[in-house]
């Protein structure tokens, strides 16, 4: 057994595994990849996937596995030449080195805003991703023999049929023994729990306080991260968050409260850094300087996990599109009774609620040209959503490279036949910056980990029904009634939170032209043959100016992303480590 920072080797009789990540629980790394290995390593043995974050490569006598966990926090990818793996590495940049760039792959990224990549193209010709839940058998010699998608293991895996006659009460013990399990995974030697004094994060760090004070743990063992912001509308957060850490501490009095001056903290701050030395393009690379400092302030602690509220906006929440549920069903009177409850909850009219939640998942290319015909006005950035060609985006390149059938498949991987369902697939990608974590994982000796987006919580709210999960005017309802009597009642009752705007604004204020002077010095072909850059700078005067929604701000942070990390790629190209190489051919 060899344990070295966040890859875990175990050898047996029946083979060796190398995980990057843990399996079934942090504080049992070791136990958790020998038990992977015990259930594999047997021949012809598949079994479902085990709990955890990681990626992981099984070598036994007579084939090889190579498998992510379906939450996919941690990347791996292989090299294929013929039909045969010749290499694996969590760094698609390390396999891909000099290769010849897939341009299917950045029509593929530009279609949509997900945080996470999700599908199996990458950058490089001939490096591939292993997707979420996927096992890949090659023979010894390296040939691909399957992929196959599994579900995975779980302690507490609630059937579809048990959630008929829930009440909230009972859906709110439920998700409470999910979360509680979820934190529990999550705990290690030194844990550190990002507190902001929202209903997420707070929870997940007062379970944790709960979990230690138990015995799962020595109090001292837990830091409470934050980040402070002395000006500004953010500055409004601190009594909220203040609150949070007393609360914390009343169970945990132990607890390392380390509050993190972010004040001078503003986005797109280092924007060439940041964007340009990911392993791949990714589109939150503008958000990067908040979560690497507190990233940088539990590393110098010594912790190894950083537990996050991330996920639970669209996890813990009522599902909106179960609205196109009952549209597609016949239950029209139904549908039209909760969409104008939901548009009395959400302060939004009737029509803009059902064309959000029932027409848009039903035609959701045809919406939204619909819409950029009608907000357009003249602008780059008015009217445009998730999937439609952006206007900087070169039409020829678009057509050549198979933009339209990617934005296609984006659109049916966000929604699909039963969007009610596909909404939680999306969320799992959407709402965590992993990439972001993953790019420092490495020097620090942890990640990110987030218990709102755990297969378990996530199986139990998709099995919850509507009318259990939404109640007009108390968002998170199931989460709340479930934190009744633990979190104070001021965040309990609290439903609004102040955004990121701030950081947002101040960042396109201070950098913005330094942003458009970069785009227009850009030197790799690639981005001339991409993009019309003086219509990318257009969108970013505009949103400078307000102009825009998140929805289009969101793609143009991608292409802004896209544009560093071309520029960086051949500066940078095989410098990357990897975690784990694994096969460096026969």
């Amino acid at each position: 057994m060899a344990r070295q920072g966040l890859v875990t080797t175990v050898s047996s009789r029946v083979g060796t595994v190398a995980v990057a990540g843990w399996v079934g629980s942090v504080r049992d790394r070791v136990a958790g990849a020998r038990s992977l290995l015990d259930d594999f390593g047997r021949p012809g043995a598949a079994p479902r996937l085990p709990a955890g974050d990681y990626a992981a490569v099984l070598v036994s006598r007579d084939r090889i596995l190579l498998m992510r966990d379906a939450q996919a926090r941690i990347p791996l990818f292989f090299r294929e030449s013929g039909g045969r793996v010749t290499a694996v590495s969590t760094s698609a940049r390390r396999l891909g080195g000099a290769a010849e760039l897939d341009r299917r792959y950045f029509c593929r990224y530009l279609t949509g805003n997900m945080a996470q990549p999700h599908s199996e193209l990458t950058p490089f010709a001939g490096v591939r991703r292993i997707l979420g839940g996927e096992v890949v058998e090659l023979s010894v010699s390296g040939q691909i023999r399957g992929r196959v998608l599994r579900r995975v293991r779980q302690a507490h895996d609630p059937s579809v049929t048990a959630a008929d006659g829930l009440r909230l009460d009972g859906a709110a013990k439920d998700l409470r023994l999910a979360l509680e399990n979820a934190v529990g995974r999550r705990m290690g030697r030194m844990t550190a729990c990002h507190v902001s004094g929202g209903t997420d994060s707070t929870s997940v760090a007062l379970l944790t306080a709960r979990l230690l004070a138990a015995g799962r743990g020595r109090p001292g063992d837990l830091v409470l991260l934050a980040g402070r912001f002395a000006g500004g509308e953010l500055a409004e957060e601190q009594p909220y968050l203040d609150e949070a850490m007393e609360e914390i501490r009343r169970h945990a009095p132990a607890a390392h409260p380390v509050i993190v001056d972010v004040g001078d903290v503003a986005d797109f701050d280092d924007f060439r850094h940041h964007a340009g030395d990911a392993d791949e393009p990714h589109a939150h690379a503008f958000r990067a300087p908040f979560w690497s400092r507190l990233h940088a302030a539990a590393a110098e602690l010594g912790c190894d996990t950083l537990m996050t509220g991330c996920g639970a906006e669209p996890i813990a929440d009522a599902n909106p599109l179960h609205l196109h549920r009952l549209a597609r069903t016949g239950q029209l009177r139904q549908m039209t009774k909760q969409a104008r409850a939901w548009a009395v909850g959400s302060e939004r009219g009737v029509r803009d609620v059902v064309s959000a939640y029932v027409v848009q998942p039903a035609l959701p290319l045809t919406a939204e040209r619909v819409t950029a015909l009608v907000r357009r006005r003249g602008t780059v950035l008015g009217g445009l959503g998730n999937f439609a060609r952006p206007r900087w985006l070169r039409s020829g390149f678009a057509r050549a490279h198979g933009y339209r059938e990617a934005s296609i498949a984006e659109s049916r991987f966000v929604f699909g036949r039963k969007p009610e369902q596909s909404f939680y697939d999306a969320a799992n990608y959407i709402a965590a910056p992993d990439p972001l974590s993953w790019r420092r994982a490495q020097q620090d000796g942890f990640f990110l980990s987030h218990p709102f987006l755990d297969a378990e919580v996530i199986a139990t709210m998709r099995r919850l029904p509507a009318e259990v999960t939404f109640h007009p005017g108390r968002p998170k309802a199931v989460l709340r009634e479930a934190m009744a009597g633990l979190l104070p009642p001021r965040i309990l009752s609290r439903v609004v939170k102040v955004p990121f705007n701030q950081l947002y604004a101040r960042g396109l204020r201070t950098h913005g032209d330094e942003l458009i002077d970069l785009c227009r010095c850009a030197r790799h072909p690639l981005i001339a043959e991409m993009f019309d850059v003086e219509t990318l700078c257009r969108a970013v005067r505009e949103a400078q100016l307000g102009m825009g929604d998140p929805y289009s701000w969101d793609r143009m942070n991608s292409s802004l992303a896209l544009v560093m990390w071309l520029e960086q790629l051949d500066q940078r190209s095989g410098a990357l480590g990897a975690a784990m190489p694994v096969i460096a051919g026969s």
